[in-house]
């Protein structure tokens, strides 16, 4: 014998004790799926008969059972369940999370259910308390269905030998099939509109031979339509459009969900008491015109569709009026409502119809959800939901979604067949913003405070702290550019491995041997500026930064520091910087060659003093003049002691050895400072092109990179500073060789040194993806990080004992996170979504701090 449960259900077991009701838990579930009463008892009193613990037994079973259901998973209650008043608040946990309710039902014969208490220890209940649950049960069974079971089972004894309990998909479960779609809105009759469609679309869409009414529709291969309900009503067309939509379903080359127009017309061809409005009339009068066998399979048709379907994995969610994230995938009178109607507030608007909750504007769910039922003037994506009713029948456009490509698809309606009663898109988004950006207007501090997890391309789950994410909050609050140009955070960059060459700490040697054990085959060697990190997004002007990102007023892009601050306290200036970078892309044909209107650079801004003036000051210069005073006052009572006859030539080399490094500290950070007075005092050298319109650049390698940025920096050279590179193969020993002969040039003539990355934009090794880059910095520069005597034996040798393994774990996790942002925001995500891996990158860097100040 078979027994079919939904497979998102909640399932009561009900029977006297000794019914064997856990037995039969054990057989036919898992464990994690029964949640037992006296286990309950257990948890909260150490003794699972302790009868005074039931009340609470019973809060912590339903916490639990509310806690899966809430998560879609099946849950069995193992409980006597014998009385109505025990059930009822079950029943209602069902309907809260919009899952079926189950009753099982074990009927076993009192003389059973006493032998079996007999054979347990602490279950001597007597005679008594088994005849009455039984007698209560026995009372219940014929009311069970009212009291709200969709499915009841009542087992015998016999029934249980050679039973079986398998899962039944819930019918909205289309999880399996996972396109490619193209999803089509509201379509109310408008039958020539859909052809057209449909065959731009790719389909062949053929009228049936004379005498048979219908089409015959081949679509492209692979691809399903998908169609979103409300095809009939206030179009010419209602019949032939059922005829093309019933025979594709019926083929197999299309699924369909109702609409409410469909609900309404199904309802008055059954005789119903209906109000004819809203192009009810319409459509009755034509399909007056059709032979009563269509009208019933109209009916038919119409009665076996489903509110909603999961897609694709669960990726996809496709309903008329949309749905919430907790209603997708299950089954209850309020999951259909509001499928086909939305939901609206009460009350009703100046031109008498209800006022629709935005519930588009608060969802967070991971599914993509397309839905029609209220016509907009264009598809505009809200929060990865997105609304295919363009009002063909108003005289608009009948559009398509094509899944998984999320392109568009649309056909101008012919002519106006019903005028609106409501504009669409009233009380929408101004003009110069789309739905989602304004939306994004009103960020939530819960979308990135807290503990939380980011899977990301690249790395499958990145965890962020909650004490770190409250010090990035600071940080981003404060002092951040305007959040919608915070697209992407660049990762730190890992050193080498120390060098054991005298007087060294790190040497490209290392770097190429990291490389060379990962099978990396080349790598590019770029010279490391000394400047500041700077991440630049440009757009040609200023309307497409309105209508790309969202931001109204006269700027065209931002430049900001890798912790997301604005790198130019002169807003004037930056505009100028801006303005003089757009002209060296215009000239260089960057706009069309790239097909694109903004895009995202990675760069080095100089000087280091712009950004770190006050750092300068502050320590190094202060350190620089305070060593220089010290040594020479040294030298000087050095001098006098010799020139009294003293023996001093140990002390006079060694504070002539100090003052040197000394003075090569103070040279080494005033190479890299200069004042800005201007434009002209400062110098740009971008080296990732990072995105632009449609295209995450990380496909390309990095010798692409930098030639298209070079052709950039040609336009305006000595401003632009096109990063000077080598390709080195690592099977060369003599290209080797020549690349570390080249950095002991740089560093020679006080440069910091090069950066060491595969060419490949991003690497996989043995392991898994290697690191992106790794600099190699010069002796002279290291002075900077560890101080004017750090290569003094005694200190270089407790330097060479640094690891790397954390700051290179860092690496890959900020790599991961900015990237995954920079994609997100292409794909045209929300900027929640967005800041979820820019604030993840900050975050890391940040210090932690208690949440709780």
């Amino acid at each position: 014998m078979k027994l079919s449960l939904p497979e998102l259900s909640l399932v009561l077991l009900v029977g006297p004790s000794g019914a064997g009701k856990s037995t039969f838990a054990r057989k036919h579930f898992l464990p994690t799926e029964v949640l037992s009463s006296d286990t309950c008892r257990g948890f909260v009193s150490d003794d699972e008969n302790d009868q005074d613990a039931t009340r609470d037994a019973f809060e912590v079973l339903r916490f639990i059972a509310a806690k899966r259901l809430a998560r879609g998973r099946l849950t069995v209650i193992d409980a006597t369940n014998t009385q109505p008043e025990a059930r009822k608040p079950l029943v209602a946990l069902a309907r809260e999370y919009h899952v079926l309710p189950v009753v099982i039902v074990l009927d076993v014969p009192e003389a059973t259910c006493h032998a079996r208490n007999e054979l347990r220890p602490n279950r001597q209940f007597g005679l008594r308390v088994v005849r009455h649950q039984l007698q209560q049960l026995r009372q219940s069974l014929r009311g069970l269905e009212r009291e709200g079971f969709r499915h009841v089972h009542i087992l015998k004894p016999e029934q249980l030998e050679d039973l079986v309990v398998e899962r039944q998909p819930l019918w909205n479960n289309r999880k399996q099939e996972t396109g490619p779609f193209d999803i089509i809105g509201d379509i109310h009759g408008c039958l020539d509109e859909l052809v057209l469609l449909l065959t731009k679309l790719g389909y062949a869409v053929t009228p049936r031979t004379e005498g048979t009414l219908g089409f015959d529709v081949r679509p492209p291969e692979g691809r399903k339509v998908v169609f979103l309900g409300d095809l009939v009503d206030r179009g010419p067309g209602v019949a032939g459009v059922l005829r093309l939509v019933m025979g594709m379903v019926e083929a197999g080359t299309a699924l369909c969900v109702p609409g409410n127009h469909e609900i309404k017309l199904m309802r008055k061809l059954r005789g119903g008491d209906v109000k004819m409005s809203h192009g009810l009339a319409e459509s009755m009068e034509q399909l007056e015109r059709e032979p009563p066998e269509f009208r019933a399979q109209v009916v038919k048709f119409i009665d076996g569709l489903v509110s909603h379907y999961v897609l694709d994995g669960g990726r996809l969610v496709v309903a008329h009026a949309g749905l919430k994230e907790s209603m997708q995938g299950r089954g209850s009178g309020k999951v259909r409502d509001f499928a086909l109607y939305g939901e609206t507030t009460g009350e009703t608007d100046e031109y008498g119809l209800p006022v629709r909750h935005d519930w588009a504007s608060e969802y967070r769910g991971k599914a993509m959800v397309v839905y029609g039922h209220t016509p907009v003037p264009e598809a505009e994506w809200l929060n990865n939901t997105l609304c295919v009713d363009t009002g063909c029948v108003y005289g608009g456009k009948l559009t398509a979604l094509r899944y998984p490509e999320r392109e568009l698809s649309s056909v101008q309606a012919a002519r106006v067949y019903c005028e609106a009663r409501r504009p669409p898109g009233i009380g929408g988004a101004p003009a110069a913003l789309t739905a989602q950006q304004q939306n994004d207007d009103v960020l939530d501090v819960a979308d990135v405070l807290g503990k939380r997890i980011v899977s990301t391309e690249l790395m499958r789950n990145i965890s962020i702290r909650e004490e770190n994410a409250a010090a990035a909050l600071e940080v981003m609050s404060r002092f951040a550019v305007h959040p919608k140009w915070l697209i992407y955070l660049p990762p730190t960059m890992s050193p080498s491995e120390t060098s054991a060459r005298p007087g060294l700490l790190e040497h490209p040697e290392e770097a190429f041997a990291y490389y060379q054990r990962e099978g990396v085959q080349e790598v590019v060697c770029e010279e490391k500026h000394m400047g500041s990190r700077a991440v630049v997004v440009l757009c040609r002007d200023a309307d497409v930064a309105r209508r790309r990102f969202g931001l109204e007023g006269d700027e065209r892009g931002a430049c900001y520091t890798r912790t997301g601050r604005r790198f130019f306290h002169d807003e004037a200036l930056e505009a100028v910087f801006l303005a003089r970078l757009g002209a060296a892309f215009d000239a260089s044909g960057f706009w069309g060659e790239h097909q694109t209107d903004w895009a995202c650079l990675d760069c080095e801004l100089m000087p280091w003093s712009l950004k770190a003036r006050e750092l300068v000051r502050e320590q190094y210069a202060a350190v620089g003049a305070a060593a220089l005073a010290s040594v020479g006052a040294a030298r000087d009572v050095v001098a006098q002691a010799a020139a009294r006859g003293l023996d001093m030539s140990g002390l006079v080399s060694r504070f002539e050895s100090k003052a040197d490094s000394v003075g090569r500290y103070v040279a080494a950070y005033r190479r890299y400072c200069w004042p800005v007075d201007s434009l002209e005092d400062v110098r740009l050298a971008p080296f990732h092109l990072l995105a632009t319109e449609g295209a995450v650049h990380t496909d390309k390698d990095h010798v692409w990179h930098m030639e298209s940025l070079a052709k950039v920096c040609r336009a305006d050279a000595g401003w632009l500073v096109a990063t000077p590179y080598r390709v080195v193969s690592l099977a060369d020993a003599g290209e080797m060789e020549e690349a570390t002969r080249w950095w002991e040039s740089l560093t020679a003539r006080g440069g910091e040194g090069m950066v060491v990355k595969p060419r490949a934009y991003v690497a996989r090794g043995r392991k898994g993806y290697l690191q992106p880059a790794i600099k190699c910095r010069g002796p002279d520069y290291l002075r900077i990080i560890y101080g004017p005597e750090y290569t003094a034996p005694e200190h270089l040798s407790r330097l060479r004992q640094r690891g790397v393994s954390t700051k290179r774990s860092l690496a890959m996790r900020e790599l991961s996170l900015g990237l995954e942002a920079l994609e997100r925001f292409v794909r045209r995500e929300p900027l929640r979504r967005v800041h979820e891996c820019v604030f993840g990158v900050l975050a890391l860097e940040s210090e932690p701090v208690d949440p709780r100040l």
